[in-house]
């Protein structure tokens, strides 16, 4: 077992794929893909169907699009698929530049066959983060996998497991920094972790051209309806 996979596992994370072929996984990835509830969030949810995110999650995947920008310069593309509308979300994605926002997708194949004909990228070049019922036909067809799981739910847990839905599991479950936890597992798949931080902590022409890319990022917002993506107006 190396030092990383011993890091992670100590944290309670399981590596259903071996680190190295996550590695190797990741170097074709293009794209990364979140659920919203219960990937965010802590799937909560007040009288008005709306939720909230964290600071830690949102620097996670800050980092992360800058360990892809330090290895190829350029950022990846990044966006939210939920199957709700939540207005947390659609912050989040204006706030962090992501390039979409996809929400009421029950099918989340449609939104991905959008993503990948927008982009010109394949579902094997996505990176995709979810945690429930909903996410696993994406699951089923995504590059590198990395799932969310809850004590509340141990067949869903056995279910990814058997099915080899997933890479990766969290050791976090929902509503306790499970992204930032992904993306640092990411970035030290990156083999840039070090590089990352020393970089954004000296805020280096290198984080500025990327602050500039991400910055120049016009997001983009849709939603289904009958299967059919339509534009959302916000």
């Amino acid at each position: 077992m190396s030092h990383f996979t011993q890091l992670f596992s100590e944290i309670g994370g399981q590596f259903i794929s071996p680190e190295a072929t996550i590695i190797e996984k990741l170097k074709h990835v293009k794209a990364f893909v979140f659920d919203w509830d219960g990937v965010f969030t802590n799937a909560s949810k007040d009288a008005n169907l709306q939720s909230e995110f964290n600071e830690a999650d949102s620097m996670g995947s800050n980092l992360l699009r800058f360990s892809y920008f330090l290895n190829n310069k350029d950022i990846p593309v990044t966006a939210i698929i939920s199957g709700e509308n939540n207005k947390a979300a659609f912050t989040f994605v204006h706030r962090e530049r992501f390039h979409l926002s996809y929400s009421k997708c029950a099918n989340k194949l449609t939104a991905t066959e959008h993503l990948c004909k927008e982009f010109n990228i394949e579902p094997n070049e996505i990176c995709f983060v979810f945690d429930d019922v909903l996410d696993l036909s994406l699951a089923e067809v995504c590059g590198v996998r990395i799932f969310i799981p809850r004590n509340a739910n141990p067949l869903l847990n056995q279910y990814v497991i058997k099915h080899k839905l997933a890479d990766y599991i969290t050791g976090s479950q929902c509503g306790q920094f499970a992204v930032r936890e992904a993306c640092e597992l990411l970035i030290g798949l990156n083999g840039n972790y070090e590089e990352v931080i020393t970089q954004r902590k000296q805020f280096s022409e290198s984080y500025n051209n990327y602050l500039s890319l991400r910055k120049s990022t016009k997001p983009q917002y849709f939603f289904t309806e009958d299967e059919i993506i339509k534009p959302l107006s916000l």
